[in-house]
């Protein structure tokens, strides 16, 4: 297996990152406090370049490349927040870089990383295996750029726990419970390292659409067990068949549970987000706040931070969402 990264690889991380990156602030709502009685200190990092934590993943990849490996140009597989993080942080370094992408993909996600420079590969999601795709990329020479399964990607995404541990101290609170978005694992295993780290007795949590769920089953199974195909969700971003191998060993030992989100309660977030925090925060990057109204995480009293972890939405989806009954 690849050495998984630890507290050192996440503070050299922050390091490359600063002044590159935005230190998103905490936020919070009296309202939404007052409904779910705590302490609700949200972590928007739909206000991070570009829209969305996975920026802070892909630089920290790239930095770690040596200059010969850089100059062979890199490859990624994504729905669009990575593929974003990847053409930005190219384009910084000067690099070539092609992007897969899902056919089905938000139309915004699809202009921004070609706004980027980056080339845009489609594949159909549903009948194509992306990293059968991918593959001959990588065989001519360039280097693969994966969304959460490898240590340097884990380990920038885990800068985002060094800082809402921070901030929380400068606000004189301690953080009972952290909860946060979870796909293909590289958010979460990440921020707990950091937190753990840090706080040891905060327990982390994670939340997927539901259908999509695969960490928080396999958690419970004490293995990795994947999704059952036929399902589709509005939550894009989280999309993927089963945990990463290297995830899933760090969110088994440092998360308390894994909570799945209907539909409904993603939307109802999304609706939360901008009626109290004015945020236009993507359905992905809402299940930590759907997670909070699942009545699974004790808030009474307790101060719990929730991770936003993106923005990127059409419009026309965002507006259809908003008016839904």
């Amino acid at each position: 297996m690849t050495t998984e990264p630890g507290i050192a690889d996440i503070h050299a991380a922050s390091a490359r990152l600063s002044g590159l990156i935005v230190e998103t602030p905490l936020i919070e709502s009296p309202e939404l406090n007052k409904r779910y009685g705590g302490r609700i200190l949200f972590k928007p990092e739909t206000l991070q370049r570009t829209g969305s934590f996975k920026f802070r993943g892909a630089y920290n990849k790239l930095s770690s490349l040596s200059e010969e490996e850089r100059s062979r140009g890199v490859v990624a597989y994504s729905s669009g927040n990575h593929a974003q993080g990847v053409a930005a942080s190219a384009a910084m370094f000067g690099v070539k870089a092609v992007i897969v992408m899902p056919a089905d993909a938000p139309a915004i996600k699809i202009d921004n990383v070609r706004k980027l420079g980056a080339e845009v590969v489609p594949y159909d999601r549903f009948r194509e295996d992306r990293t059968v795709v991918v593959r001959p990329y990588v065989e001519s020479g360039m280097v693969l750029v994966p969304p959460y399964d490898d240590p340097a990607i884990i380990a920038g995404q885990g800068t985002i726990g060094v800082e809402l541990v921070a901030q929380a101290k400068a606000l004189g609170v301690s953080l009972d419970a952290v909860v946060i978005p979870c796909g293909g694992g590289g958010l979460s295993s990440g921020i707990s390292i950091a937190v753990k780290d840090a706080s040891p007795a905060t327990s982390v949590w994670i939340a997927e659409p539901e259908h999509f769920d695969d960490t928080s089953r396999s958690l419970a199974k004490g293995a990795r067990l994947g999704n059952e195909p036929g399902h589709a969700s509005i939550c894009d971003a989280l999309l993927v068949a089963e945990p990463g191998t290297l995830t899933f060993e760090i969110n088994r030992r440092n998360l308390a549970g894994g909570i799945a989100v209907s539909e409904d309660a993603v939307r109802q977030a999304m609706r939360d987000a901008m009626a109290h925090l004015k945020l236009v925060v993507e359905p992905g990057g809402s299940v930590g706040l759907a997670a909070v109204s699942s009545g699974r995480i004790d808030l009474a009293g307790k101060c719990v931070a929730v991770v936003l972890s993106g923005g990127n939405v059409d419009l026309g989806t965002y507006a259809g969402i908003m008016a839904a009954a």
